[in-house]
């Protein structure tokens, strides 16, 4: 297969779909923050969480729910600015990716990344970063 990018440019390739690939992990993973409550280990990432309180209606009082999930919606997530970190994080992983992707794509196709289009991608992942 022709290839559009020198040694450094698949180097690059493969570097920024590994650098993606971890940054997208991260960001669905429910393991920010750490802390305990209630006698239990939590932990909770933006829109994720694990080991969470919630209030039981027979016994009128607060439990640990011993396992992770999502927030019920986008404004069930505590704050403005987890919100805002999500959004921004979901949005840099998303460009992460999709300069990752064409990089990849430019291992296989001649012709495809030329060098302005190498200094916009890295410009973009500049920003996604």
């Amino acid at each position: 297969m022709a290839s559009s990018l020198t040694c450094t440019g698949v180097i690059w390739a493969l570097l920024s779909f590994l650098c993606a690939a971890t940054s997208c992990v991260g960001f669905f993973m429910p393991y920010w923050l750490w802390g305990s409550q209630l006698g239990k280990p939590v932990s909770f990432g933006t829109f994720r969480r694990c080991s969470y309180p919630v209030h039981d209606e027979s016994r009128q009082m607060m439990v640990m729910v011993e396992e992770c999930g999502r927030y019920a919606s986008f404004q069930g997530i505590p704050s403005a600015e987890w919100r805002i970190c999500t959004i921004v994080t979901g949005l840099g992983c998303g460009l992460l990716l999709l300069v990752a992707l064409t990089a990849l794509m430019g291992c296989c196709v001649s012709d495809l990344i030329s060098r302005t289009v190498g200094r916009v991608a890295g410009g973009i992942q500049f920003l996604g970063g």
